[in-house]
């Protein structure tokens, strides 16, 4: 209860406007990068899709695949389903607006990242700790350590244990629908090759991390969209009604909802928040992956940071929202639906088959995560013990996940929730007193880099 109480607190109104409002201020002092950088970002996208040049490093596509890892998943599928329960469709709208500023949030975190990195044993490391101690003066340096005291607190909670919770419980479901059951000793044997894949990831370092991302974050995230796609195709007849409660639902929740939600603040407040869960923009952390891309200018990397909350929020989001809408199946309005929702939205076009492999794509996506969160957590251990730390801090995840398969893990996910929460105000205070530097690293790429072919190469920053 307690925790709850400190979750809610943090999580409250004063942060979430908080984070809103800076999002606003960086749009500005970018003269909206989200929007007049868009097609550069997309060009730059799917110019890596094709493959592109490669570098001995992190490629700019590898640092958006882990940055995605650690995103994409779990909120995505199941929290979605719990915004429009509690706040109607309407909430997807507002979830909406917070993905255009988290935008903006993800651009400054990522560019800035680059442009603060330094280089260590042939590694670029970056992050909001290296963006603080290089970029603000002395005064200020101790809140690099704070962000990165949460950082690894965080990275065994929610980047953690709750994660492998939910692939235990994902291939637990997979084995009851070919009429298995769940006992300790399964879980604790899946504990155990899920620790010795995810230690093996984690001692190979940035690049081995990046290249497992790269591998399961497309394969995870196009099984979904093409599953969510086939639903869209099936019901097409539904989706302009689905778009118009999205969007009417925004401004009168009850007209949607036939009166069993109150106000359109509901729809607001539910909206932004998970808006904010499903991207993290403002809290720093993508930007720990981004910084190690091997780019020519920071802001090369910073479409990138574009893309991230574009492909999390408003396209793997908005899918998981229409799927609901137009499936037919009656959404419990005033509860948090979770899940199951999601769940029943596809079965009743493809049948119960399909949970199987949503069920495996949650897995890929919380896999993924642990990665995303281990290289998050690293850094931070790295930043405050010294290079060394890496081995131990993956020692240590690897423990953590052995507990985790056979625990129950709600009041860490509390705990690491609040974590995430703390870190976001040392970030959101580097990235309003560096926004000078954003806006003239902006300025640079419109004038000289402004080419679709600006990726690639390194960008060697470090005075």
């Amino acid at each position: 209860m307690v925790l709850e109480t400190l979750n809610r607190f943090v999580w409250g109104a004063p942060a979430l406007v908080l984070i809103l409002g800076v999002g606003v201020y960086l749009s500005v002092r970018t003269g909206f990068a989200q929007i007049t950088l868009f097609p550069a970002a997309l060009r730059s996208f799917l110019s890596s899709l094709r493959g592109g040049e490669r570098e001995d490093g992190v490629s700019p596509f590898q640092a958006l695949c882990t940055a995605l890892a650690a995103t994409v998943g779990t909120g995505n599928l199941v929290g979605v389903a719990g915004a429009m329960a509690l706040g109607g469709p309407g909430a997807v709208f507002w979830m909406w607006i917070c993905a255009l500023l988290g935008m903006a949030i993800k651009f400054a975190e990522a560019t800035l990242a680059v442009r603060y990195r330094i280089c260590s044993q042939g590694e670029y490391i970056g992050g909001p700790m290296y963006m603080i101690r290089r970029g603000l003066s002395k005064r200020w340096h101790w809140l690099a350590g704070i962000y990165s005291f949460f950082g690894v607190a965080a990275a065994f909670g929610v980047g953690n244990a709750t994660q492998i919770n939910a692939v235990i419980t994902g291939l637990n479901e997979v084995l009851s629908s070919f009429g298995g059951r769940q006992t300790r000793c399964g879980d604790l044997a899946m504990g155990m090759v899920l620790a010795a894949m995810i230690g093996a990831m984690l001692l190979g370092g940035a690049k081995r991390i990046g290249s497992a991302a790269e591998m399961l974050v497309p394969f995870a995230a196009c099984t979904y969209v093409l599953l969510s796609a086939g639903v869209l195709i099936v019901r097409r007849d539904a989706v302009p009604g689905a778009i118009a409660a999205i969007v009417k639902g925004a401004f009168s929740p009850e007209a949607v909802t036939g009166g069993m939600l109150g106000s359109a603040f509901q729809a607001l407040r539910i909206g932004v928040s998970r808006g904010v869960f499903t991207n993290e923009a403002g809290m720093g952390t993508a930007s720990i992956a981004h910084a190690s891309a091997q780019v020519r200018h920071p802001v090369c990397q910073g479409l990138m940071g574009i893309m991230e909350v574009f492909l999390d929020t408003i396209v793997i989001c908005t899918m998981t929202a229409l799927v609901i809408l137009v499936s037919g199946v009656p959404v419990p309005y005033g509860t948090d639906a979770g899940g199951a929702l999601t769940t029943r939205a596809f079965a009743s076009v493809y049948g119960e088959w399909v949970t199987v492999l949503l069920a495996l794509s949650l897995c890929c996506f919380a896999f993924a995560t642990v990665l995303g969160w281990g290289l998050y957590g690293a850094r931070c251990a790295q930043y405050l013990f010294g290079a060394g730390a890496w081995k131990w801090f993956a020692l240590v995840q690897v423990a953590v996940v052995l507990i985790s398969a056979v625990l129950e893990t709600a009041a860490i996910w509390s705990l690491a929730e609040i974590m995430n929460g703390l870190m976001v105000i040392p970030n959101l205070i580097a990235l309003v007193i560096l926004s000078p530097e954003l806006s003239r690293l902006t300025i640079e790429y419109k004038t000289i880099y402004g080419s679709p072919a600006a990726v690639g190469g390194t960008y060697e920053n470090f005075d």
